[in-house]
């Protein structure tokens, strides 16, 4: 017999992962701080609750697909938290990226509920998480990812298990994001200077993609800017916060990471200049005189 999940945030990834478990035939419990959220996941067949301890209550194993670490330690331990109504045995799967200290941190505590946690951050945008093909990468007990296996296949195909250790999951999804924010933040600053020199966008991203200067993130993102595409797949703070993340954990570890710090400020530039609500494929206004009056050029 299928476990029955609970899912909270079905938000631009966790309403994509809910489908996809729908699809794989599992009964799927949801909630979310967004009310239009909540009706966009009862309409594709999930259980709407009004809490995480009402999902708990009845689910063997609650996925967390929230931001950060304040909103998983809220949906957790927080008024309603999932924490103190999840039967002994059960399983919390973390979705969101967080530093690697507090999944270990985070996965002691609810050990001393009895209850075991997942470190399993997510990738590849919500297209990706709707067709069950996003990735994941794993870190925690082979007992609890073997009651995990069925609904990992339905969430993804591209499954990496790190390790045994809470941590190492986050650790990895961290390296990965490191590494986006620096190549979407290059491929910017690229294509605003191929702008500038008059060269037409479209043409400039066929050939970087079939040249050495390709990436996925410039592949993705700044083909919606010369697209004029502002569909919000993964809004600015986000990967922000995740490239943060990564500079701190370099810093613990005595590492560099230079160029990590140099994406960071230019993508935090674009939050402070107004473009929290775009996705961030348009931190290339950064580098134009004005958002409002991009210089002229092909594009």
């Amino acid at each position: 017999m299928k476990p029955v999940i609970g899912l909270i945030g079905p938000g631009a990834m966790g309403l994509g992962i809910t489908r996809a478990l729908l699809r794989g035939g599992f009964d799927v419990l949801v909630r979310d701080i967004d009310p239009a959220r909540d009706a966009l996941a009862r309409a594709a067949g999930a259980q709407v609750h009004n809490s995480p301890a009402a999902i708990a209550a009845r689910a063997d194993i609650v996925i967390s697909v929230v931001v950060d670490a304040a909103q998983t330690d809220d949906i957790c331990f927080g008024q309603h938290g999932l924490a103190g109504a999840l039967a002994p045995g059960g399983i919390v799967v973390l979705c969101s990226t967080v530093g690697p200290a507090y999944a270990r941190d985070l996965s002691a505590r609810l050990a001393a509920r009895d209850l075991t946690l997942i470190d399993a951050p997510i990738s590849g945008g919500p297209a990706r998480a709707e067709a069950g093909t996003m990735s994941m990468m794993i870190s925690g007990p082979a007992a609890a990812l073997a009651r995990c296996e069925a609904a990992f296949r339905a969430m993804s195909d591209k499954r990496f298990v790190i390790s045994e250790a809470a941590g190492d999951g986050s650790t990895m999804k961290l390296v990965n994001n490191l590494l986006a924010a620096v190549n979407l933040v290059a491929g910017a600053e690229a294509f605003a200077l191929a702008r500038r020199a008059g060269l037409d966008l479209a043409k400039v991203h066929e050939v970087v993609m079939a040249s050495s200067g390709g990436s996925w993130m410039i592949g993705d993102r700044l083909k919606r800017v010369i697209n004029d595409d502002h569909t919000v797949t993964a809004a600015m703070p986000i990967l922000t916060k995740d490239v943060r993340l990564a500079v701190e954990m370099a810093h613990q570890l005595d590492a560099r990471a230079a160029l990590g710090a140099l994406a960071h400020a230019t993508l935090q530039a674009g939050v402070d200049m107004g473009l929290a609500d775009e996705d961030d494929a348009w931190v290339i206004r950064t580098y134009l005189t004005s958002a409002a009056n991009p210089p002229a050029g092909k594009h």
